[in-house]
């Protein structure tokens, strides 16, 4: 079943230049409809985003957002019909970056449209985001395919859903071949356990969870541990505030890596550590596992859906530090679990989270809604 896509991501499209999971997502996406046995090309750069409330940008993006729809539909139907694309696909669809576009082109082009990662809370409809969110619901009405990421934005949207839409699951996923797990060598019990975090460094949640993670370590001076951070962004001078009270040489700032250095970071860990404030479900999370690290994270919203609580590591109720500090112990402390649930983390990524099962129940899904269709001459 070979389909042209036309790929879109109103929020950051996959060839952005700062890094960050939705591009990570987005890029992986593209490379799981190429493995599937699709054409996919990058139908806009077009960036819906507005991330302050600002009701005027809303509103002017939204008008940019209907232009470049209607030089879209033009362009496509300049095209022979054999040349347009077979499917619009659009990745991350929610208040801050409504879809202008790919509803009106699969309308004009009488093609499917299908999105991945779209989510709806009802108490963003003030007037702030009034435009932003009326715009995604909108967005989500018009789909005829949507893949939800996480049980939190299936629940979401599903009062918004008609009997004629078709609704599937596709849990976040990563190339597991690009992270490769640790040699399999006794543990050194004279070195500190290596503890590892790899997040951007920015206003709001990212910092919050950087200073989480730096009132639990402070709670464990007593223990031989060293902490790796990954990661670079504005609020990297808040980020080093927050750990500025520990020892020298005992956490280390490597800024942004390429994501070959990052999955050495990962592999020369023993432990990965996250609060996870507002975490929508994190890549790192993912890609830790897929590295054979146990994980300790929060139980919010998404993680629950990429980490076994138990098996593959912990997670703490959101914001409790003394828990988050406690199970980090334990951890830290027993090298034999932490052996035995890296290996059930890797197993569990590889069999639940890996780019050929993305492929297959993209397909699956593709196949609900794919039909003889009647082009637009």
């Amino acid at each position: 079943m070979f389909m042209r896509i036309a790929f879109y991501a109103p929020m950051k499209p996959p060839d952005h230049p700062v890094p960050s999971g939705d591009r990570r997502m987005g890029q992986l996406l593209t490379r799981a409809l190429a493995r599937g046995g699709h054409q996919v090309d990058l139908a806009s750069g077009f960036r819906s985003y507005e991330g302050t409330g600002d009701p005027a940008r809303q509103a002017a993006l939204r008008r940019s957002g209907i232009a470049e729809a209607r030089r879209l539909i033009a362009y496509y139907k300049a095209q022979a019909p054999a040349a347009r694309p077979d499917l619009w696909f659009t990745y991350h669809v929610y208040y801050k970056a409504p879809d202008w576009i790919g509803p009106e082109v699969a309308r004009a082009l009488k093609i499917p449209y299908a999105i991945a990662e779209a989510s709806h809370a009802g108490k963003r409809d003030v007037p702030a985001w009034r435009l932003g969110h009326r715009g995604a619901m909108l967005a989500i009405g018009a789909a005829d395919l949507i893949f939800s990421m996480t049980a939190v934005d299936r629940a979401g949207i599903a009062p918004l859903l008609g009997a004629r839409q078709q609704h599937c699951d596709l849990p976040p996923f990563l190339d597991v071949e690009g992270f490769a797990p640790p040699s399999a060598q006794a543990v050194d019990k004279a070195r500190p356990t290596r503890l590892l975090t790899v997040a951007m460094m920015r206003e709001g949640a990212k910092l919050e969870s950087y200073r989480r993670l730096a009132a639990a370590l402070a709670r464990l001076a007593d223990l031989d541990w060293h902490l790796t951070i990954v990661g670079d962004g504005p609020a990297r001078e808040e980020v080093a505030a927050a750990f500025a009270e520990f020892p020298a040489g005992r956490v280390r700032f490597t800024g942004a890596l390429p994501l070959e250095q990052v999955a050495r970071c990962y592999r020369e860990a023993d432990l990965y550590l996250w609060p996870a404030a507002e975490e929508a479900y994190g890549m790192a999370l993912l890609e830790a596992q897929a590295s054979g690290l146990p994980v300790i994270a929060a139980r919010v919203r998404g993680v629950p859906d990429v980490v076994q609580d138990g098996q593959c590591g912990f997670l703490t109720p959101d914001g409790d530090i003394a828990a988050f500090a406690d199970t980090a112990r334990f951890l830290i402390c027993d090298s034999a679990a932490r052996a035995q649930m890296g290996l059930a983390a890797r197993a569990y990524v590889r069999d639940n989270h890996g780019l050929d099962r993305a492929a297959m129940l993209l397909n699956r899904g593709f196949a609900q809604v794919t039909r003889p269709m009647v082009r637009v001459p």
